[in-house]
């Protein structure tokens, strides 16, 4: 069997490391907002090249933060793209802003700046890029309208820590970026935790006082707020984690050049849509997608061998359930749609091997060569 993730590999990679810090917190009895947290923060920024950073409990949590922290409000309209975990789009929601969705750039996955240009009216407050599966965003374009247009960016960073736009890193970009450490993510925690990191002052100071029911000081409230603490065991494992993280990604791009090699040197460049990273990107691979024609019998295939893979999404946003109140259709974001149809995550991660990369791509060889006959 080939999971998608390994994290129990991981955790043994770096098991002393993090079972002497784990011992060290429950000995110190701090739990909430303590040291760790606050070494963290200043450690993001630091690596994000921001002079803020803000834990608090979600990746979610941290986009609607963000959004409040701007004073984005109800009839405030805010661009994102549909092709993306709804968590995005819930933050939106959760304010009382518009959602208005901008399609795909078939290729990268990440929201067409065209598009966006095609959706920006009076009412245009924000635009939340999402770095999709680790690979940034068009940033030069999307500073361009924002410049131009004035609204504010929130960049969704949730699969892209470490990636980089032009020799920066995400979330440096915006007026804000966002960070998720679920789990699977290439900088993932043992449950929920999230961060914000802003390169002004007064944005950071509001989050904070956000993220602990709108107080400044304990008892008496400001702000109407909400409990989104980070805490002092989730801050210090991604602490240990961090120092390991530029080495990860780097694994994880290493792994999906392999990928590509074995898949052009089985000829099936013409059954498979690569995943490319544009050159003046750096794609940190959270997840390695392909595009297959049948998606869901390839699916089927790899499991009957053991090869677990992903679906990363096979609804996009704006054909959810949820959002049939927004009044899209069917064919109104074609990009985002037939991505959704044909898009499938292979395994990836530091500790997958050469040997099981090339054993998945010959699998897929063996699925097409039985289609042909």
């Amino acid at each position: 069997m080939i999971p998608i993730l390994d994290l129990k590999k991981q955790y043994h990679s770096i098991k002393k490391e993090i079972d002497a810090r784990l011992q060290e917190i429950l000995e110190s009895g701090i739990f909430i907002l303590g040291p760790n947290v606050k070494s963290l923060e200043k450690e993001i920024a630091d690596f994000c090249t921001t002079k803020f950073a803000v834990g608090v409990a979600s990746g979610t949590d941290a986009l609607e933060l963000a959004l409040q922290a701007l004073g984005i409000k109800g009839g405030d309209e805010v661009i994102t793209t549909p092709f993306t975990f709804i968590a995005t789009t819930e933050a939106i929601l959760q304010i009382g802003a518009k959602i208005v969705f901008a399609d795909i750039d078939p290729i990268t996955y990440n929201i067409h700046p065209a598009d966006i240009k095609n959706k920006l009216t009076r009412k245009t407050k924000a635009i939340i890029p999402v770095h999709l599966y680790g690979q940034p965003c068009q940033m030069d374009e999307i500073l361009k309208y924002a410049k131009e247009y004035k609204f504010s960016i929130i960049e969704d960073c949730a699969q892209a820590i470490g990636a980089e736009y032009a020799g920066r890193r995400v979330g440096s970009f915006g007026n804000i970026g966002c960070f998720s450490f679920f789990p699977t993510k290439n900088l993932g925690g043992y449950g929920d935790g999230g961060m914000v990191v802003t390169n002004d002052e007064n944005i950071a100071e509001k989050i904070k006082i956000l993220r602990v029911h709108g107080s400044k000081n304990k008892y008496f409230h400001i702000l109407e707020g909400r409990n989104s603490r980070l805490d002092e065991i989730q801050a210090g494992i991604l602490r240990i984690k961090l120092k390991y993280l530029n080495e990860w990604n780097t694994k994880r791009a290493e792994k999906a050049a392999l990928y590509n090699d074995y898949f052009v040197k089985a000829g099936l460049q013409n059954e498979i849509t690569l995943p490319r990273a544009n050159e003046n990107t750096k794609h940190v691979y959270h997840i390695y997608v392909i595009r297959v024609k049948q998606r869901d019998e390839l699916v089927e295939f790899l499991k009957s061998k053991g090869v677990s893979t992903a679906v990363n999404y096979p609804l996009p946003l704006h054909l959810q359930e949820v959002y049939k109140k927004l009044g899209y259709r069917s064919g109104d974001f074609p990009n985002s749609e037939l991505a959704a149809k044909q898009v499938v995550s292979l395994p990836i991660y530091p500790e997958l091997t050469s040997g099981e990369i090339e054993l998945i791509v010959s699998l897929i060889k063996e699925f097409y060569a039985k289609k042909e006959n």
